[in-house]
């Protein structure tokens, strides 16, 4: 069967076929890259600018391709340099903001300890123990695993000079190979190995978990110690007023030792005071406590019966004379 002869151009982008194998074929489209007016930024709000000389767009990238295999794909025209998949996190090479201060910090203290060392005649000090270090986290084991992305899905191929790019872009006389990767598994290896990856062994878990809950003590009691204010020390906002705040184990605040009255107690004493009137109740005349009164709450029960029975006969003496039917 006769493969189709694809056009040098369409819409502005050159068709790449792709061999996948003798029955499979895949087309990728490609342009030169032109920058947007505004730049993209990535995940750390930097700006991306991709060289518009040097770098290649695609569409219709494979859902399951990797950065090595386009790297593969593109190895003859050109060394790539990186390349980026859009809607992926662009990562940067420059140094994050705490590994620089980190840096200015070991400095500093290097500084510090070359001016000590200088400095003999002052009588020696015990040296301070070093602060505590957090305990590490036992990380779930992970494998490498392929990134499915959305069909039709777009890259930037960036090569290391301008005559790469332009190599990229002259059309292919006949489809060529796509280079497989062998580092992550594929097709059916792929699903064995996610399913093994989220049934980590129970140890494993159990370990992650107990060095992770560690961690977190570590870090909740570090805060702790770090807090601005604390106990005995009054709380002054801005404005230079004492804050009354309710906190501690008997209501009173983080610092000056001001009593804030509870909720329970308010409504204890609006309702009469609580222990203090019960107490007085208590010292009340108890009933049945003396053998007089005892007596007299069975002479009062006696009566009442007695009474009872009156009533009941009178009632019954009623209903008999009420009654129409008199067979005697």
């Amino acid at each position: 069967m006769a493969q189709a002869v694809l056009p040098f151009s369409v819409a502005g982008f050159t068709p790449i076929p792709v061999s996948y194998s003798d029955s499979s074929t895949h087309v990728l489209y490609a342009r030169a890259h032109t920058g947007p007016k505004k730049p993209k930024t990535d995940s750390k709000g930097k700006a991306v600018v991709l060289p518009e000389d040097r770098t290649l767009f695609l569409v219709n990238v494979p859902p399951d391709a990797t950065e090595r295999e386009l790297t593969l794909f593109f190895k003859s025209s050109g060394t790539v340099e990186k390349v980026l998949f859009v809607g992926d996190a662009e990562e940067t090479d420059e140094p994050s903001d705490g590994e620089s201060d980190s840096d200015e910090e070991q400095e500093a203290a290097e500084s510090d300890a070359g001016s000590d060392e200088d400095a003999n005649e002052r009588p020696r000090k015990k040296r301070k123990k070093g602060r505590a270090v957090a305990p590490q986290v036992v990380p779930l084991p992970s494998r490498p695993l392929r990134t499915f992305r959305r069909t039709g899905g777009r890259a930037h191929v960036v090569f290391l000079d301008a005559s790469s790019l332009a190599r990229a872009l002259t059309p292919p006389t006949k489809p060529k190979p796509w280079p497989t990767d062998t580092s992550v598994p594929l097709g059916l290896a792929h699903y064995t190995a996610l399913y093994a990856s989220l049934r980590p062994p129970l140890d494993t878990v159990k370990a992650h978990a107990d060095t992770w809950m560690a961690h977190f003590d570590f870090e909740e009691a570090k805060k702790k110690q770090e807090s601005k204010y604390k106990k005995g020390e009054a709380i002054v906002d801005e404005d230079g007023f004492t804050l009354v705040a309710r906190g501690g184990a008997y209501g009173k605040t983080l610092g000056g030792d001001v009593g804030v009255a509870s909720k329970k107690f308010q409504n204890q004493q609006q309702n009469g005071g609580g222990k203090r009137n019960r107490k007085k109740n208590d010292k009340k005349e108890k009933e049945g406590f003396y053998s007089f009164q005892i007596h007299e709450k069975r002479r009062k029960e006696l009566m009442d019966l007695k009474k009872k029975w009156e009533e009941d006969k009178a009632n019954v003496e009623k209903l008999k004379q009420s009654r129409k039917f008199k067979p005697y």
